[in-house]
């Protein structure tokens, strides 16, 4: 007998049919055991005669019985099969769960972070945690569906990759074949989403895993998943509008409601003025508990700040004492073009940045790119690189834009963050499967942990135990 989903069982009424899935709850009547069993399309209540006694909330199970029309004074109609029971007439116990080791009848918020991590199997069976991720499935299957409508090219990108400047510090990945020498986790696939304008895709999307050594806070973790999008042959205006189209859609088919259909645009200038930053929250209180997602563009941003001494990839990337803000890929507005090649007013000088912002979190960001050498060189230079070291870190683009990169420009969402938004959730462990913890360690395995020393000697790596300071 095929199996049949719990849904699937109100047009089954007076027909035998086998049902697989979880225990929910069960209540003993003597004789007579109830339990809900739940599926992944919902839940039914199931009734057994002198059988079930040995069930256990959460085991798994195989029913077979006749489905039912309630009587209408038992209708439960906080239940989408309230109408129906399901008689069990032979059972079978596929997996018996024992005493469960944290609790999942809640929202779960309640526990704590190291107990859901650790047992996060579990903790995913909770009915909040599953709406969340069926409703990011549904997100990112609206936005993969509307990109290829309109002729993008989805193409992935390598993960192990060189270690490159893109404002973050890398993890790298210790090579076997060559000693002493790494590979890096992609931060982004900035570098390889230019090289594919100018391989001619002219269109290119991924929903991408990127990989960041950064501290780790409430809205940011090691790794998450971005929306990489880039175009050729367009300006700011091009790619705002595709971005804003894309977002509306995609939003609005998981059942989002908006603030305003065209987002409002500000400067830099402006919003610093106005909010006194970049990230902003355009919504009124009771657009706040209502859930409705105000989103807005910022551009016009300086291209370079003063390196921050307390921030250490800051003081490696700015050499020179300055840093670019968002990344050193972007080109300048083109009436700073010349002061750009020029290495002049270097802090007035602005690039052609986007970033979208969405109910006080910054949700994407994006710029035209630097298509041309001299105006990549020359952000390095401003940087305070040398030479050789521009050669070293950035070469390859370089010989990229001098055989015929098109005019380009791109922006990069972060789609954990979105669905955080979206979810109404204010941590993006929430909308994780399997995140870290708050210490950086990952969830139901040990990492980061010790390997062996025969691993170690084929990577040429030998562990140094730090030593201890002199009193």
């Amino acid at each position: 007998m095929k199996r049949t989903l719990v849904l699937e069982t109100l047009k089954q009424v007076g027909k035998e049919v086998k049902l697989q899935g979880w225990v929910d709850t069960k209540r003993d009547h003597g004789k007579i055991t109830f339990i809900d069993l739940r599926d992944k399309s919902g839940k039914i209540q199931c009734v057994g005669y002198k059988m079930m006694g040995d069930l256990t909330t959460e085991s798994v199970v195989e029913l077979v019985g006749l489905v039912k029309e309630r009587p209408e004074r038992l209708i439960n109609e906080n239940l989408a099969t309230g109408k129906i029971e399901f008689e069990v007439k032979e059972y079978k116990i596929l997996n018996k769960a024992k005493e469960l080791p944290i609790g999942i009848d809640t929202d779960g918020l309640e526990i704590k972070e190291e107990a859901r991590l650790k047992f996060r199997y579990l903790d995913l069976r909770r009915e909040r945690m599953q709406k969340i991720f069926r409703m990011r499935s549904k997100f990112f299957k609206a936005i993969s569906d509307e990109l290829h409508s309109q002729d993008f090219v989805e193409i992935e990108t390598p993960m192990l990759t060189e270690s490159t400047k893109e404002g973050a510090r890398d993890f790298i990945v210790p090579s076997r074949f060559n000693p002493g020498k790494f590979y890096a986790l992609p931060q982004s696939p900035q570098q390889y989403k230019q090289l594919l304008m100018t391989a001619g895709f002219e269109k290119y999307f991924q929903i991408a895993r990127c990989i960041r050594d950064e501290d780790l806070r409430a809205d940011r973790g090691f790794e998450f998943t971005q929306l990489d999008l880039e175009m050729s042959f367009v300006d700011r205006e091009e790619v705002m509008a595709t971005v804003e189209n894309l977002v509306k859609k995609s939003v609005k088919a998981v059942g989002a409601k908006l603030q305003k259909e065209d987002f409002p645009v500000f400067t830099y200038d402006e919003a610093i003025e106005k909010f006194g930053a970049d990230k902003f929250d355009l919504r009124t209180d009771q657009e706040k508990e209502d859930g409705v997602l105000a989103f807005a563009w910022v551009i016009k941003f300086p291209f370079f700040k003063k390196v921050d001494k307390e921030d250490i990839a800051e003081v490696r990337d700015g050499k020179s004492g300055w840093t670019f803000t968002h990344n050193p890929f972007s080109a300048p507005e083109p009436e700073f073009e010349q002061d750009h090649l020029d290495k002049k007013n270097i802090g007035k000088i602005v690039t052609a940045q986007y970033d979208l912002v969405c109910n006080g979190y910054e949700a994407g960001g994006g710029s035209i790119r630097a298509h041309r050498a001299d105006l990549l060189k020359s952000t390095f230079e401003i940087m305070g690189y040398s030479q050789e070291e521009i050669k070293h870190s950035v070469g390859h683009m370089m010989d990229a834009f001098e055989v015929g990169t098109p005019p380009h420009g791109g922006i990069a969402l972060g789609l954990d963050r979105l669905v955080m938004i979206l979810a109404g959730e204010e941590s993006l462990k929430e909308v994780m499967a399997f995140p870290m913890t708050s210490s950086g360690h990952t969830a139901v395995m040990n990492g980061p942990s010790e390997v062996s020393e025969e691993q170690l000697k084929e990577l040429h790596i030998k562990v140094v135990k730090k030593a201890e300071k002199k009193k």
